[in-house]
């Protein structure tokens, strides 16, 4: 019996507005409030609501029989409930149906494993009670940001008592074996890892809608023949992918929601064929081997490793910079210093500082405020600059800087109805 288990993630950064030379010592807040709200709008009009709504009808369709899962970041969360708070009631409905599974990530979308296990497990943490708080369900499987993994972090999320973790199924370390088993990370007792099937998945997220695909069109249909064949050789196919894939990357004149609507029952057509949560997937099926992963992996770009985030000096000296302010940031006890630190962990502050313009050129483009790499990363070292400055002289301004605090009663103009 073959299972299919469709993992989203969704996620929205604290955008920074400009930010120049002129403005540090003078103006401490950082974030382009406007464009933030624009773009989380815009996309959740485009994809969230009519895809969540789009799914739980096709869970009542098909009585409970279609199941997936979602990793919603903190950053994200925040910003539904102050900008668009149906989008949080959204997903409670999802939820309440028992077919849609929350994942555990770090709050703040960030790379704090690398460089921080207790700032990690202190964002973890945060991010699992929000999850509690406003969806009344606790995480027990575990996806770290853009899937990046190795047996490092695979130990450390056992520790923390998860059951399960993601990460992608790269051809340099799955070599000849197939992602459509579960695995045993390298030095873990009793933690399961799933991995994505990036070909079928990328078949979706990536080439759905283009025209010089040999195999466009792609139809419901020639999904679920391709996943009837994969299922040949493996229990388990994992479809992980942007949830903005739906009505943002392809948009919805390109048949996306049509194909999305379909799929389902051809898939359940297929002799066996069934929808599996992550945690369901982990507790049903026995790893058939261990996967020892020494290099940090994620699912970005042709190469699957660090360098969309890491890839550069730009961005080793950005990253390096937040860092070091850890212990500083702690010792004050200031939960506005806190936050706005961060925020500015988010991985998309160094993704934009990305170098990589060739074949992954477009994707390292998308939803870009900078107009070059060089840029992003003079507008973060000015912002840093500035919050180092409060940092030093927070006990004597007497009040948090950068970054606006948390509120489920903000809602700008322009809301969604």
């Amino acid at each position: 019996m073959a299972a299919v288990c469709f993992y989203f993630q969704v996620h929205q950064p604290y955008r920074l507005r400009h930010y120049t030379f002129f403005d540090i010592g003078a103006d401490a807040f950082y974030e382009d409030e406007n464009a933030n709200c624009d773009i989380l709008l815009k996309v959740a009009r485009k994809c969230y609501l009519p895809m969540n709504a789009l799914l739980l009808s096709l869970i009542r369709r098909h009585e409970g029989r279609f199941k997936v899962s979602f990793s919603l970041s903190g950053t994200a969360l925040d910003q539904f409930v102050a900008y668009a708070p149906e989008l949080i009631q959204s997903y409670r409905e999802l939820v309440a149906t028992g077919c849609v599974e929350l994942l555990s990530e770090t709050y703040n979308h960030s790379l704090a494993f690398l460089y921080s296990p207790e700032e990690f497990r202190e964002q973890v943490r945060l991010h699992d009670d929000r999850i509690e708080e406003l969806f009344g369900v606790r995480p027990t499987v575990f996806r770290n940001t853009e899937l990046i993994y190795n047996n490092a972090l695979a130990r450390a999320v056992e520790d923390m008592g998860y059951a399960a973790i993601l990460a992608e199924g790269a051809d340099h370390v799955l070599g000849w074996r197939s992602p459509n088993y579960v695995y045993r990370p390298a030095g873990c007792g009793r933690l399961k890892l799933l991995l994505k099937n990036y070909r079928l998945s990328d078949d979706i997220a990536f080439r759905f809608s283009d025209r010089n695909w040999p195999e466009f069109p792609l139809t419901a249909e020639k999904f679920a023949h391709w996943a009837g064949t994969a299922a040949l050789s493996g229990d388990l196919i994992n479809l992980f992918m942007d949830y903005e894939t739906f009505g943002e990357h392809q948009w919805e004149a390109s048949g996306i929601f049509q194909f999305m609507e379909a799929l389902p029952d051809r898939l359940l057509r297929l002799p066996g064929f069934r929808f599996v949560t992550p945690s369901e997937a982990a507790a049903e099926h026995e790893p058939v081997a261990e996967l020892d992963v020494h290099n940090f992996m994620s699912w970005a770009d042709a190469e699957r490793d660090l360098t969309a985030w890491l890839g550069n000096d730009m961005q080793h000296d950005a990253i390096e910079t937040v860092y070091r302010m850890e212990e500083r940031v702690k010792a004050r006890r200031d939960d506005g210093l806190l936050r706005t630190w961060r925020r500015l962990q988010t991985s998309d502050h160094f993704y934009y500082m990305c170098t990589k313009w060739f074949a992954d050129g477009d994707v390292h483009s998308y939803f870009n405020p900078y107009g070059s790499p060089y840029d992003a990363y003079i507008n973060y070292m000015n912002v840093m600059a500035d919050f180092a400055l409060r940092l030093d002289g927070a006990s004597r301004l007497g009040h948090s800087v950068g970054m606006p605090p948390r509120t489920d009663t903000h809602r700008p103009a322009g809301h969604l109805d």
